[in-house]
């Protein structure tokens, strides 16, 4: 398992519940198509569970 992922927002947050439209926000995410290294971690994974219908995942090794 990799010590960071790459998360990418690949579909729009316009009509999602606003509690998923706040994990978007709090994960760094801001446009569609804009990604962040976040560490690979259980809070990370629990936002990455809550929105997984929005969100590309990869891991990075480094």
């Amino acid at each position: 398992m990799a010590d960071k992922v790459k998360i990418t927002l690949v579909k729009s947050t316009i009509g999602a519940v606003p509690k998923h439209r706040e994990t978007v926000k709090a994960m760094g995410l801001r446009k569609l198509h804009h990604s962040v290294i976040l560490p690979n971690n259980q809070a990370t994974q629990g936002q990455i569970q809550q929105i997984r219908h929005l969100i590309k995942v990869e891991e990075v090794e480094e």
